[in-house]
């Protein structure tokens, strides 16, 4: 990448996929330095700190998720639009292990832009799970749970931590229908009386 072509977006775009590389705790000015083209110090015309640079990392990467998560809820809802964006997630934390690291650090309280795009993130979970007719208490432990899932399980899997023969992909959406079957039995004391999915089965 030339000099002359560095910008700030450029950096982070860098950055971004050198974490994916090096992990994004082994991300380092002088690595990106080095990906880029120029002196260490030429960097900081561009981002004050390293923590400057994580943060960008993980806004945007933030806004990845939440875009992809987006389409890959239209038109479903209910038990499709949760299989739909767990699966979606998953590919993406796994394909992006450093964006993804870097995207479950909790912005800072005063960090307005970054909670405001955070929100939006996470309001794409409670509006899949909206469908459930959950109470809001249990609307937020379902969010919750299924973040769980997600992170758990990727972070697993990216390590090789499963080792069996079964596919970790039939053990993952085997346990994101454990979660749909809780919320639906969940639902069905203080609502209307859905019986519980068998796994595999649709909405």
């Amino acid at each position: 990448m030339p000099r002359a072509g560095l910008d700030r977006a450029t950096v982070i775009a860098a950055a971004s996929e050198l974490a994916d590389e090096v992990g994004f705790a082994g991300l380092t000015m002088g690595l990106l330095a080095e990906r880029v083209g120029v002196r260490t110090p030429s960097l900081y015309k561009h981002v004050d700190s390293l923590d400057a640079l994580q943060r960008g990392i993980g806004l945007q990467a933030v806004r990845d998720i939440g875009a992809i998560l987006t389409r890959a809820a239209v038109g479903r809802s209910g038990p499709d639009a949760v299989r739909a964006i767990a699966e979606t997630y998953r590919k993406w934390a796994l394909d992006h292990p450093g964006r993804y690291a870097a995207s479950v650090r909790a912005p800072r309280p005063e960090d307005e832009e970054y909670q405001a795009v955070a929100y939006e993130a996470v309001q794409i979970l409670f509006d899949a799970v909206a469908g459930f007719g959950l109470t809001d208490e249990r609307a937020i432990d379902a969010v919750r749970a299924l973040r769980t899932i997600i992170h758990g399980f990727a972070g697993l899997e990216s390590a090789d931590a499963f080792q069996m023969e079964r596919d970790p992909a039939d053990s993952y959406r085997f346990v994101v229908d454990m979660l749909i079957n809780s919320m639906r039995a969940e639902a069905a004391i203080s609502g209307p009386d859905t019986a519980p999915l068998h796994v595999g089965e649709g909405p």
